[in-house]
């Protein structure tokens, strides 16, 4: 009888099984947007930093233009017990943009430019380094302009026959005045119209590090602090900053982690 007690007593105290999964929808893909949901009492890790979550248990991540291979996100219940899920990415292959005609002091900007450009920079990194816990990004995603795509995300730029950063948006050629509309509601962190580079500038939180980016506009319509709804006017294409003609840049982020909005429009929208 004693044997039988012990032998239930060592089977009562094995352990539990993990239960816990995450539903993930998005791109798995360099550049890619993903959202992913567990419950309420599971956390999630990804390159090793736990992910904020929502009230009703939802995560927000993205992968870099270059991040590839095996990419693992952590669960961990309660109890204390872990798992890991594995996303694996496949490479992309990225354009070749040859722009001519960029106005040269752009190009090849003097010292006091240089200067600027930096200075304007690190007021765009402080604004995307905002965290907020709007769940703006969990609504279906729509284009913010009309127009011709011009350019794409990830794409290597060759100004005036220079080798410059790749680009990191969605380029939609529209003429100078054209409306642009918010693709998610949000709130305005950012505002102003004459970066060096980027011209007219305006950037949007929509929670959980999600930001999007306006560039290259004719005009702003908002300011810092301001809530807008999706599809609001916010702002006008314009032709300001480095370019040769009038579109508008789209650009989404994850923290500081460029994502590629043509992705997420598949996804999301």
């Amino acid at each position: 009888m004693l044997r039988r007690m012990v032998l239930i007593s060592l089977m009562l105290a094995s352990p539990t099984v993990f239960a816990q999964t995450i539903e993930l929808r998005g791109a798995a893909a360099p550049g890619g947007l993903m959202i992913g949901k567990v419950d309420a009492d599971t956390q999630v890790f990804f390159k090793e930093q736990e992910l904020p979550k929502t009230p009703a248990g939802y995560v927000v991540f993205g992968f870099g233009r270059d991040d590839t291979g095996v990419h693992e996100l952590r669960l961990r219940q309660k109890d204390g017990q872990e798992r890991v899920e594995q996303i694996t990415l496949a490479a992309r292959e990225y354009k070749i943009d040859r722009v001519e005609g960029v106005p040269q002091e752009t190009v090849t900007p003097d010292p006091r430019q240089v200067q600027r450009a930096r200075e304007e920079a690190e007021r765009v990194w402080l604004a995307r380094n905002q965290t907020s816990t709007r769940t703006d990004f969990l609504t279906p995603l729509i284009m913010p302009a009309e127009g011709r795509i011009s350019g794409v995300y990830g794409s290597q730029r060759i100004f005036n026959g220079t080798p410059r950063n790749p680009h990191y948006g969605l380029d939609i050629a529209a003429p100078t005045g054209s409306p642009v509309n918010a693709p998610w509601s949000g709130k305005v962190v950012f505002a102003d119209p004459d970066l060096f580079y980027s011209g007219g500038t305006l950037i949007l939180d929509h929670g959980y590090g999600v930001t999007s980016t306006y560039i290259h506009l004719h005009k702003l319509h908002v300011e810092v602090g301001q809530e807008v709804e999706q599809g609001e006017f916010i702002a006008e294409i314009g032709a300001t900053g480095r370019v040769t003609g009038p579109h508008l840049d789209w650009r989404i982020n994850w923290g500081h982690e460029r994502l590629d909005p043509a992705l997420a429009l598949e996804h999301f929208k």
